[in-house]
């Protein structure tokens, strides 16, 4: 019965008459078959340039800029190649493709980092602030993505629908955010890139599996070449722990985080209650500082007052500061001193 409903859907998503074959799929996806050196060329050639453009438009904090650079990169290719080839068991090259084009994505970002002063604040830069703490939905996103990839690309009357796809699957820019923190020596951004990267990999390499596997792609396939259809499922089990534990952890540090200002924010309001005219302009998590942002027209209260009310309600250890008006900043203490 459940066997039936799954060929019904697939039918539905994947109507017979308008998929396309295992050869096309392979001359599109596979860089080591037919005219392998002007693939490869054009290859390189597009992601070195889209790896440039995408730098650009980080180190200028420009949206239309990395939008333009997710266009016309090419790395989701390859990284369907090893989709087909496991489903396929045979081994293509697109594994060690994708690493070496990873390689050299980072290597543009740290080179165009040097044009950052050291001072730098890279979180001031929403490019990089929004592609250094991914959370589950980012892989929930990715997965959907991944899946909507591999129809477009099975199907012959959807393929308009990848550019968008492009778009929405972020492939090249979390690596040159890397890159530019690396060369920045901010190795915990450069990581929580490499982690938005990853979970984006799995997701399309995950999603490719399951259309190309259910379209029967896989069926020709020689059960002894290659390696075992086992070893393929192992290392989609291990990339998809790798992915889902940072995740997990960050998006459960995200919603303390939120709820921390929260509570700030209310202890903050309370504190200047008795003072006329003053408000709380907002409260921010940086770098693990709650920062108050508040407006007084005259002189604050004790800022011990403050802490004492925050005691109990945050962590004990979390150092707050005060931004009030006309630029003055009070380093308030630590909540628990």
């Amino acid at each position: 019965m459940l066997g039936d409903v799954i060929i019904r859907v697939r039918d539905r998503v994947l109507p017979a008459s308008q998929r396309r074959s295992l050869e096309e799929l392979t001359q599109d996806l596979d860089l080591s078959t037919g005219d392998t050196t002007s693939k490869r060329s054009a290859f390189w050639t597009m992601l070195t340039l889209s790896s440039v453009i995408a730098a650009g438009g980080v180190l200028t904090d420009s949206t239309a800029t990395v939008i333009g650079a997710m266009i016309i990169a090419p790395l989701s290719t390859p990284i369907m190649g090893i989709a087909l080839g496991s489903v396929q068991r045979r081994r293509t090259g697109s594994a060690r493709t994708v690493l070496l084009a990873c390689l050299l994505v980072i290597a543009v970002g740290m080179v165009m980092s040097v044009a950052l002063p050291n001072d730098y604040d890279l979180l001031s830069n929403s490019q990089i602030s929004s592609r250094t703490s991914p959370g589950l939905m980012d892989l929930v996103a990715a997965l959907a993505t991944g899946f909507a990839g591999a129809v477009a690309l099975a199907r012959r009357d959807v393929a308009a629908v990848l550019p968008g796809v492009a778009i929405a699957i972020s492939l090249v820019p979390p690596l040159v955010v890397a890159g530019v923190c690396l060369g920045q020596l901010s190795g915990w951004l450069a990581l929580g890139a490499l982690v938005l990267f990853v979970s984006n990999l799995f997701a399309l390499v995950f999603g490719g599996m399951v259309v190309f596997a259910s379209l029967g792609y896989g069926a020709e396939a020689d059960t002894a070449a290659g390696r075992p259809a086992r070893r393929a499922y192992a290392a989609m089990a291990l990339l998809f722990a790798v992915v889902f534990v940072p995740l997990t952890a960050n998006t459960v540090l995200t919603f303390l985080l939120n709820s921390w200002t929260g509570i700030t924010k209310d202890a903050a309001q309370q504190w200047l209650a008795e003072e006329s005219g003053a408000s709380v302009t907002g409260v921010d998590a940086t770098s693990r500082t709650m920062y108050i942002h508040v407006r007084v027209p005259g002189d604050l209260p004790p800022v011990r007052s403050l802490l004492e009310r925050l005691e109990g309600r945050i962590p004990d250890g979390i150092p707050v500061v005060v931004d009030a008006s006309r630029g003055r900043r009070i380093d308030a203490g630590v909540v628990g001193d």
